[in-house]
């Protein structure tokens, strides 16, 4: 498995080699091995997470209060879906840069958004699936997120020529700009402190 270090400080794309044959396909999304070399710790995993979306559908932007925040490790096992990793962390020298993979059943390559970083994906395909391997249980009072159409973050869902599906939640989440007045945003020294607690 190769690892790619993405812009976002903490953020990696993982491309594990697939097996194909005349039965099938065998990939492992996940390894061990190749995360905590690529990240000096490894995963703790407190909870699966799996979604089914229609084509046009937009998640996110999603993130969660740091310290514990939730680290997500992201694929998509069906369909294709376009995965964005914001850095909305207060301080950052990439404070409202993205980066965006494509995830899809072929190749089966992976995410890891670590704590503090926004989430979020469009779905390019009907029935498209994405499993998620996250750190932390879900924890709603500590569960935030930003519109995904801030126009401040010029994130890339015009892959797909439809109007995008969102739910009522994310549509009238606040903008990043509105979301940092109101001080609910994580801090970068207390992120980069966090992930030195997990090495």
């Amino acid at each position: 498995m190769q690892a790619r270090r993405l812009e976002n400080t903490g953020a990696f794309e993982f491309i594990p080699k697939a097996f194909p044959d005349h039965r099938g396909l065998f990939v492992a999304p996940f390894q061990e091995a190749a995360f905590v070399e690529a990240l000096g710790h490894p995963l703790r995993v407190a909870q699966t997470n799996h979604s089914v979306s229609a084509r046009g559908v937009i998640r996110g932007v999603h993130f969660s209060d740091v310290p514990p925040g939730q680290a997500k490790y992201v694929y998509c096992p069906q369909g294709a879906l376009l995965d964005v990793v914001v850095d909305i962390r207060v301080g950052s020298p990439t404070f409202g840069k993205w980066d965006a993979v494509r995830l899809d059943a072929d190749e089966y390559r992976a995410v890891y958004v670590p704590e503090g970083l926004g989430h979020a994906f469009i779905a390019l395909t009907d029935d498209t699936a994405m499993s998620y391997l996250c750190s932390t249980p879900y924890n709603p009072g500590a569960e935030h997120g930003i519109n995904p159409l801030d126009p401040a973050l010029a994130l890339p869902w015009d892959v797909l020529d439809c109007e995008p599906v969102l739910s009522e939640k994310d549509r009238s989440a606040p903008s990043l700009a509105e979301a940092a007045e109101r001080g609910f945003l994580p801090d970068y020294e207390t992120c980069l402190a966090h992930y030195e607690t997990l090495r």
